[in-house]
C-alpha cells in the first residue's frame, strides 16, 4: 500500500508538471499572474469495535486549487477532479470570476524575493507497507489491553488506525514551482467505563510521520483506560477562586488562542484583544515560544507556506513580550509588513518550559484544579473573554485526590496569559504548539 521513494518524486515531477500546464493555460487566458497548489494522498484506514471490523477504507484522492489576478481582480477556483480537462476549466472558471471581482489593491502573489525555491528535504515522507490484517490487528490489540487492564471498562467505541501519504505541490507565475511528500500514521483507542450509575468514556492516540514512532497497541490500549476508570464517580466543586493547571494535551489550546489573536487577519480587521501589543508584554515572562519550522520528521514542518513563502525560525514571545504579528503577504500588506510564511497556519511552536514534571506542578500549586478536558466554545479572541465547560482532577496539598466534571472555569485570556506560573517538561508531541501543562494562579470555577 505504500509508495517507494523512487516513486515518489516520480510523480510529483508530474505534478510539477500539471501545475505548470494550468499556470500556462492562465496566462494564455488573459491573467496577468496566477498560483496553483495541487495535492494528492493515499491511505489505509482500519476501525474496530469489539474486536470486530467496522470499516476498511483505501483512499486516493487529491485535489488542485487557483487563483488567478487579473490586474487587481482576483478569481479562485477549485477542483478535485485531475483530469486535464477537468483542470483545463478549473482555470477558466477562475479567470472568469476574476473579470467580474472588485479591484483589491492589495491583492496580488506574495513578493519574489519571499518565495523559497530550494525547499530544503525535511525528512516528512515515511511510507510503511500496512496490510489491512496488520492494522485489524493492531486495533484489536488495543482494545484488549483496554479491556484487560480494569473490570470496570465495559464497553467500547472502537480503535482506529490510519496510514496515509502524499504530496503538494504549489507554483506561481514568479517562477516557483516546488513541492514535497509526507507520510502520517495514527492509531486511537476509545472506551467506556462504568462504576455504579457513573458511566465515563475517554481514549488515548498516538500519531507520527514514521510508522516506528508511534506507541504500541496495547500502550494506547491502557492509557485509554486508565484514563477512563479515573473519571469514574467525579464530583461537582462549590464556585470559587483557584489555581489551575492545564495539562499538556489541552494546554496547546490556550497558545491556539495566542496564534489567533495575533494572526495578520484578525489584526488589520481590527478583532483582537492583543491589537497594538508588540513590542509588549502579553504573557507571563515565564514564557518564551520559539517557532522552528524546519525540524525533523516533525508534524508541523514544512519548508514554505501555503503560498510558497519561505518559512524560517523565529521567537513568537520572548520572555512574555510579543515580537511580531503573523502575516500572510494580503494581511501584511494591509499592515504595511513582510509576510511571515504564516499562510496556512504555524510552524511546530516550542513553549519553553522548566524542570518540574506534573507531578511537580501540583505540589508547586498546592491545592486546586487540574484541567484534563475541555468542552464548549466560549473563547472570543475579540475581547479576551474566556468560558468553558471543564473535566479534571480536584488537587489536596499537592495531590490528586479525586475526578471532577460538570463545571465550568473562567477568566479573561489577557488575566489568564499573564498569570502563568510555571510550564512543565511533560512535553505533549502530537501536534503543532509542543507544550507541557501550564499553571496559571487563579482561575474562576462555576460549580453548584
Amino acid at each position: 500500500m505504500s509508495t517507494t521513494t523512487t516513486e515518489i518524486w516520480q510523480e510529483l515531477d508530474e505534478v510539477k508538471a500539471a501545475v505548470q500546464q494550468v499556470l500556462q493555460h492562465a496566462k494564455t487566458l488573459g491573467a496577468t499572474s496566477a498560483e496553483a497548489s495541487m495535492n494528492r494522498t493515499r491511505g489505509l484506514s482500519v476501525e474496530t469495535r469489539h474486536g470486530e471490523v467496522e470499516t476498511v477504507e483505501f483512499n486516493q484522492d487529491g485535489g488542485l486549487g487557483i487563483s488567478v489576478y487579473v490586474g487587481q481582480r482576483k478569481g479562485s477556483a477549485s477542483t478535485a477532479d485531475l483530469s486535464p480537462a477537468a483542470l483545463k476549466r478549473t482555470v477558466e472558471a477562475a479567470v472568469d470570476i476574476a473579470r467580474y471581482t472588485s479591484e483589491d489593491p492589495y491583492a496580488g502573489l506574495p513578493d519574489a524575493a519571499s518565495l523559497e525555491l530550494n525547499p530544503p528535504d525535511l525528512e516528512l515522507f515515511h511510507p510503511a507497507s500496512v496490510t489491512t490484517e496488520q492494522a485489524i490487528e493492531w486495533c484489536k490489540a488495543s482494545e484488549e489491553a483496554a479491556f484487560a487492564l480494569d473490570a470496570r471498562i465495559t464497553n467500547s467505541e472502537g480503535a482506529s488506525f490510519t496510514s496515509h501519504q502524499g504530496l503538494k505541490v504549489y507554483g506561481n507565475s514568479h517562477g516557483q514551482i516546488v513541492g514535497y511528500p509526507s507520510s502520517r500514521h495514527s492509531l486511537s483507542c476509545v472506551v467506556i467505563g462504568e462504576e455504579g450509575d457513573d458511566m465515563q468514556r475517554d481514549y488515548s492516540y498516538s500519531v507520527a510521520r514514521e510508522l516506528s514512532e508511534l506507541m504500541s497497541p496495547e500502550q494506547i490500549g491502557r492509557e485509554a483506560a486508565q484514563e477512563t476508570v479515573a473519571r469514574l464517580n467525579g464530583r461537582k466543586l462549590g464556585t470559587q477562586k483557584v489555581p489551575v493547571i492545564f495539562r499538556a494535551d489541552i494546554a496547546s489550546s490556550l497558545f491556539g488562542h495566542l496564534v489567533s489573536a495575533i494572526s495578520g487577519g484578525a489584526i488589520y480587521r481590527k478583532s483582537s484583544f492583543l491589537l497594538d501589543k508588540v513590542g509588549q508584554p502579553v504573557m507571563s515572562d515565564k514564557v518564551t515560544i520559539l517557532e522552528r519550522p524546519h525540524l525533523k520528521r516533525a508534524l508541523a514542518s514544512s519548508p514554505f507556506d501555503s503560498e510558497g513563502v519561505k518559512t524560517s525560525d523565529r521567537t513568537i514571545l520572548d520572555a512574555g513580550v510579543l515580537t511580531g504579528y503573523l502575516t500572510t503577504s494580503y494581511s501584511g500588506r494591509k499592515l504595511g509588513l513582510p509576510s511571515t510564511g504564516h499562510a496556512g497556519g504555524i510552524h511546530n511552536w516550542l513553549v519553553q518550559h522548566g524542570d518540574a514534571d506534573l507531578a511537580q506542578l501540583c505540589r508547586d500549586m498546592g491545592t486546586g484544579l487540574l484541567v484534563t478536558e475541555l468542552m464548549g466554545q466560549g473563547v472570543n479572541t475579540v475581547t479576551g473573554d474566556y468560558s468553558r465547560g471543564a473535566a479534571g482532577f480536584w488537587v489536596e496539598n499537592g495531590v490528586i485526590t479525586y475526578p471532577v466534571s460538570e463545571i465550568t472555569i473562567a477568566g479573561t485570556l489577557q488575566q489568564m496569559f499573564m498569570d502563568i506560573q510555571a510550564i512543565g517538561k511533560d512535553v505533549d508531541p502530537r501536534g503543532g504548539v509542543l507544550t507541557g501543562s501550564v499553571l496559571l494562579g487563579q482561575m474562576q470555577i462555576a460549580g453548584h
